[in-house]
Formats: C-alpha cells, sequence, structure tokens
C-alpha cells in the first residue's frame, strides 16, 4: 500500500510537472530585414548565427527573389513573418489592394501576417472596413493578422486606437508604441488607459525604443537612453505576464530598429550614428535574456 501511494504521488507529480511545461510560454524573435543589402542567403545566415527563429519581411513581388527568400528560410531553419498593407489613390483602389496583398501573403502560410492598416485620414468605417478583411483572411487561412500601430495608419495615436479596440472586439495589435511616443510628444503616462487596453489586445511587438521627439532612439545602449529603455520593457512585461496569465503558448517579437534615416545620421556625410545590425542584436539578447525560460 505504501509503495502504491508513492507510486501515486509521483505520477502526480509528473502530470503536474508535464502541464507546467506544456503550459509555458514561448517567445519567438524576429528578425527585420529592412535595410539589408545582402543577399537572402547572406542575410538568414547572418540572422541564425544571431539566433534568432525567424524573419519578418515584406513579400517580395518579384518570383526570383521570393523564391531565394524561401529557399533560403528553408536553408538555415528559420521562420517567416510577413508585412502587408495597401495603396491607391482612392480608398476602393487601396481596398482591393490591401485585399489582394493579404491574400497573397497568407498563401505563403507564414507564422502571421502584420498589417499597415488603412489611413490617418480614412473615416471609422473605412479603416474598418479593412479591419474587417483581415478577419476574413485570418478565418479562412487559419494565419494570425495583426494590425500594427503606426504613424499614418488608422491606429496612429493611443486615444484613436482605443476607440477602434472599444467599438471591435477582434481587432488585435502588433504593437509599436515607439510611434505613438512620437505622435504624443510623450511617454504617454497621461494615456493609461488607451496603452493598458493596447497591451491587452497585442499580440506582436515590434522592439524598438522610441522617445518623445522620434520613434527611435540612436542607441538603447546609451545611458542617456536608460529610463526610456525601461518604460518600454515594463510595457512589454506587462505583455509577456498577459500572455502566460491567459495560458497562451506563443508570444512573437521582432526587433525592428531601421537603417540610415530612420537611424540618425551626421549632417552632410550621412554617416549613422550606430550599426542597425549591431542595435538589432543587442535589443534581441536583451529581450532574451529578460523573458528566458
Amino acid at each position: 500500500m505504501k509503495r502504491f501511494l508513492v507510486l501515486i504521488l509521483l505520477m502526480a507529480n509528473f502530470y503536474t510537472l508535464l502541464a507546467q511545461q506544456q503550459e509555458k510560454l514561448h517567445i519567438k524573435y524576429y528578425c527585420t530585414n529592412w535595410g539589408n543589402t545582402d543577399s537572402w542567403d547572406r542575410f538568414c545566415e547572418r540572422v541564425k548565427n544571431a539566433g534568432y527563429d525567424g524573419v519578418e519581411a515584406w513579400l517580395p513581388g518579384d518570383q526570383k527573389e521570393r523564391k531565394e527568400m524561401i529557399d533560403a528560410l528553408q536553408k538555415y531553419g528559420l521562420r517567416l513573418g510577413l508585412l502587408s498593407g495597401g495603396s491607391g489613390v482612392s480608398f476602393d483602389q487601396y481596398r482591393e489592394s490591401f485585399k489582394r496583398n493579404l491574400e497573397e501573403a497568407a498563401s505563403i502560410k507564414p507564422d502571421y501576417i502584420n498589417c499597415h492598416t488603412g489611413k490617418e485620414y480614412y473615416a471609422f468605417e473605412q479603416n474598418k472596413q479593412l479591419i474587417d478583411i483581415g478577419q476574413v483572411i485570418m478565418e479562412k487561412w487559419r494565419i494570425p493578422v495583426y494590425h500594427e500601430t503606426h504613424r499614418g495608419r488608422f491606429s496612429f495615436a493611443a486615444h484613436l486606437t482605443k476607440d477602434y479596440l472599444t467599438k471591435i472586439p477582434a481587432l488585435r495589435l502588433a504593437l509599436d508604441i515607439s510611434h505613438w511616443c512620437n505622435v504624443h510628444e510623450s511617454l504617454l503616462a497621461d494615456q493609461a488607459e488607451a496603452v493598458s487596453l493596447a497591451l491587452a489586445r497585442t499580440e506582436h511587438i515590434h522592439a524598438r525604443i522610441g522617445h518623445p521627439e522620434g520613434p527611435q532612439v540612436n542607441d538603447p545602449a546609451a545611458p542617456e537612453w536608460k529610463s526610456t529603455v525601461s518604460q518600454h520593457l515594463a510595457w512589454w512585461d506587462q505583455i509577456v505576464a498577459q500572455h502566460k496569465q491567459s495560458g497562451a503558448k506563443v508570444l512573437t517579437i521582432t526587433t525592428e530598429f531601421g537603417p540610415a534615416g530612420y537611424l540618425p545620421t551626421l549632417p552632410f556625410t550621412q554617416q549613422p550614428v550606430a550599426d542597425q545590425w549591431s542595435v538589432n542584436v543587442y535589443m534581441l539578447n536583451l529581450l532574451k535574456d529578460r523573458y528566458k525560460e
């Protein structure tokens, strides 16, 4: 009887441990190809060696380059997240372009699609049509479709995005909160309610550090940005904690510091004041260490 009870306890502990492991949140890290000038093969080799899980990119329109991208991803065992958006002079043109591009992106079967959705000057109902298209395509292809908080899009400002989130319960965000810091010229202390709602509805993070006068600090490792970096980390900590509490299995993060032009440059020479690749890898290692399992 004693042996039987010991066996029961051991089995109970085993299944408890197994359940805990199954519920553990897995964070996948993606590298932006924004600003990349290497071949897809060389780029993916660097991405893999740096410790990323995948790449986030716009789907190449050129079929030859598209094949090179897919071949390189397969060669180095990397995942893919796609960006998608629309274009057109009129809203009708934009809507058709947005739908067509999103369908084409979904046909590649990426891990997720991150949409640059609508325009800041479109009416609520117009932008909602685009969000609804994303929902239909997500259900059709069973691929997550997110809408990025981004200047120039429906989600360019915290208070307006709050209105969309309130009225559209299915709306899920790719949070790039650096844009809001720039738009509102603050670290958003006076918009706690809007930010809290956005964090609760975030499924993908663009890990770039913004500040009140721009969407990208020159180098997040510099001591003068310590408090700004800490605020961004506090926001991301909430998203990670919420995913763990909800039992989510995956959270995706892209390190997305941009190239020279977006990255500040010196006058006359246009020399970037920091190295884009090094900054993104710094963010990768900072986050992997912070959220290590």
